[in-house]
């Protein structure tokens, strides 16, 4: 993945600084691809927190682990699922105080259901945090513009799932972020 070369493209340790996560949250990391942010967001829940990270891919749940284990963190637990899938997501339901999509709704055919499991799995008053693909960033990085979503439909799905919006925030010059509270 690229990192912050100047450019201000996506840079997690910036990032996480907006979703006021605290020692000892319970966080699940939805698409965790290879860690980029469950590894800085492990840092902050410290030992008492953990880090749940979702990802359908076997081989980048391995570089979590090789990661977390480079990093001395035992607070993060790699978790195979598929987020398209009704069924796909075995984690206690209101168990979680944060959850983050990142970069994950771009790929997926069942957008409403990670987000009606994000509400799920969520205490009232969790947080979620969205970060995509901004369809007016310039090319040549990211996924096809046809396959971005707009932020305006990332607010509308979240609503549809009983979201209520809390804040925008700053997540890099080709991407949005956005977070949402379960009242």
């Amino acid at each position: 993945m690229i990192q912050d070369q100047g450019s201000n493209f996506l840079a997690p340790e910036r990032i996480i600084k907006y979703f006021d996560m605290q020692k000892g949250d319970h966080v699940a990391d939805l698409g965790a691809g290879h860690g980029f942010f469950a590894i800085p967001m492990a840092k902050i829940v410290g030992g008492d927190g953990k880090i749940y990270a979702v990802d359908i891919q076997k081989s980048v749940l391995d570089v979590i682990r090789s990661k977390a284990k480079m990093h001395s963190l035992l607070n993060i637990e790699p978790i195979l699922g598929d987020l398209d899938h009704p069924e796909g997501l075995n984690l206690k339901n209101g168990y979680m105080d944060f959850v983050l999509i990142s970069n994950t709704l771009f790929q997926s055919e069942n957008k409403p259901s990670i987000f009606a499991k994000a509400y799920k799995l969520l205490k009232n008053g969790g947080k979620l945090a969205v970060i995509e693909w901004d369809h007016t960033a310039p090319p040549p990085l990211g996924p096809p513009y046809g396959s971005r979503i707009k932020k305006e439909e990332a607010r509308q799905l979240a609503s549809s799932a009983g979201f209520s919006p809390d804040r925008e925030f700053e997540a890099g010059s080709h991407h949005y972020g956005l977070r949402f509270i379960k009242k």
